[in-house]
């Protein structure tokens, strides 16, 4: 029996080994028209038969040609990642920005893995934004702070006006909106020149700051350390940690499990080192209630606001401010919670979903990637999902559409917010941010502070997600499955959420450390209009 054991473990070891050899092959090597153009032909038709709105902004004519003439200008091999660059601004004609492809990733054995994994790419903990034709530096995660504020100019011998050209083609808005691309094209930038060109050994970035060009060269280096540390570790006093009493123990033990909680709470992101949801209190007296919103997509939302909510409450703050700047979206049922605190009298949040399949979800959970173990739990669990969807899933005026909770009529929470309400929006606001900023704007139920919203207005397709890998190029395509749309809609179609107030930064805004959309609501409440 033991014989048997070490056999099958030896033949595991070498079939994932040969696995990750066959699939490298397979995505560097040069790919026939004929497989090409049949992964076009899967990808055009999982898109017809399951995306509720391919033709909402591009006519079925036109996007038939779009994919016709793809077809036919692969005439010759190509790579994976050659088709890649042909096949995404093609989805991205669709105009659904819940649509879209990626370039799939090279695969390592296990000894490689642990080595890439005990280094990090000093590069990729800068954060960029995109302030008028510019790339700025915004954050740089604890390591060299004197680059924020820099412009990057070059990566490599590539400008950087040339790489945000190419790589707005790698995503689309929803419709005709276009502030989206700037700011998601500056904000991914390293992330896209990292799948361009693969994982690089070192980088030299050419950077502006005060009218003078400087380089600097990053590289990869092990995680544990940094060039930019204020103190070298080797320079520390050798200090023997004091035995801990009982007492210690328990209350270090209590503070860690407070931290875990408090974690979970605020959606700690721990590669970006911050929260995605915080409450601070503003203004000259700290009167003012800002709450940051980062994302809809982690962490014990209903804890947060309840606890967020009694907290503005006990402080009687008269105006609120909800921060959903490069705020990609997210759940749902959070966007909803969080209105249920602004409302005055009972809403209708969305519509029923427009979907292609009755089976949405169960479509979703299927397509996704996963472990011996996770298809073993998928056999268990998607009959109750099948069995969900089917309930959920109904006929209305000739249209198959989606029952969501949020469908219904909800009652405002007992504590509710009745002071002014002001809610910051840029291009990075995307989703479920603007599904929540269009309900706000059309209840009237605060000011829209800011630019555009990256997302559209009138609907967005999303709810679950479809995943498709192309079998020969093994690209995977990702397109939502059902609308989302609140009963609230503009004459125009295909544009964001329009802010009451226009302001965008400038760069002498970032030049003088200014948030001039805060800074005007600051200015604003002083003035008490509303």
């Amino acid at each position: 029996m033991k014989k048997i054991s070490l056999y099958l473990f030896a033949f595991f070891i070498l079939s994932s080994c040969a696995s990750v050899d066959k699939y490298n092959q397979k995505i560097s090597t040069l790919h026939s028209p004929k497989e090409l153009q049949k992964d076009v032909d899967l990808a055009y038709r999982k898109l017809k038969r399951l995306h509720p709105r391919l033709y909402n902004y591009t006519p079925k004519e036109e996007l038939d040609a779009t994919f016709l003439e793809l077809k036919n200008s692969i005439v010759e091999p190509m790579t994976t990642y050659a088709f890649y660059e042909k096949l995404t601004p093609v989805i991205g004609a669709i105009k659904q920005g819940h649509a879209g492809v990626s370039i799939p990733a090279k695969r390592y054995h296990k000894k490689e893995r642990k080595a890439l994994n005990e280094k990090k790419n000093e590069f990729t903990s800068l954060r960029f934004e995109y302030v008028e034709g510019a790339v700025l530096v915004k954050n740089t995660l604890g390591e060299d702070s004197t680059m924020v504020g820099s412009e990057v100019v070059k990566l490599g011998d590539d400008s950087v006006d040339d790489l945000l050209k190419k790589y707005k083609t790698y995503f689309s808005s929803d419709g005709f909106n276009t502030t989206f691309y700037n700011t998601l094209a500056a904000r991914k930038l390293s992330s896209f020149y990292y799948k361009e060109k693969g994982r690089l050994d070192s980088i030299e970035v050419t950077f502006s700051k005060n009218d003078s060009l400087y380089n600097k060269v990053f590289r990869r280096i092990p995680k544990d350390s940094t060039r930019f540390a204020k103190v070298e570790a080797d320079t520390l006093p050798d200090v023997k940690p004091l035995k801990k009493t009982k007492e210690e123990k328990k209350l270090a033990k209590l503070a860690y499990k407070k931290k875990l909680n408090d974690n979970y709470k605020y959606g700690y992101n721990k590669s970006e080192k911050q929260n995605t949801r915080n409450l601070d209190f503003i203004g000259e007296d700290s009167t003012i209630a800002y709450i940051k919103i980062r994302g809809f997509s982690n962490g014990d939302y209903e804890s947060f606001y309840k606890e967020a909510f009694e907290k503005i409450d006990s402080v009687k703050a008269k105006n609120l401010i909800i921060d959903l700047r490069n705020n990609g979206g997210g759940r749902l049922v959070e966007i909803h919670d969080l209105y249920s605190y602004l409302a005055q009298e009972e809403f209708k949040f969305v519509e029923e979903g427009e979907i292609k399949t009755r089976f949405p979800t169960v479509k979703s959970f299927m397509s996704r990637k996963s472990s011996v173990g996770g298809t073993i739990f998928k056999s268990i669990y998607v009959p109750a999902l099948f069995f969900r969807d089917l309930f959920k899933s109904h006929k209305d005026d000739g249209k198959l559409v989606y029952r969501f909770k949020q469908s219904k009529i909800t009652e405002p929470k007992e504590n509710n917010y009745k002071g002014n309400v002001y809610v910051l929006v840029n291009g990075g606001s995307f989703s479920a941010s603007s599904v929540f900023s269009n309900f706000v704007k059309a209840n009237k139920r605060g000011v829209i502070v800011g630019e555009e919203t990256g997302g559209a207005y009138n609907s967005t397709v999303a709810g679950q997600t479809k995943e498709v890998i192309l079998p020969n190029s093994k690209i995977k395509l990702h397109f939502g499955l059902m609308v989302l749309e609140t009963p609230y809609k503009t004459a125009v179609d295909g544009y964001g959420v329009l802010p009451d107030v226009t302001i965008i930064p400038t760069l002498e805004d970032r030049e003088n450390n200014r948030d001039p959309e805060l800074e005007w609501i600051l200015n604003n409440v002083k003035k008490q209009v509303f």
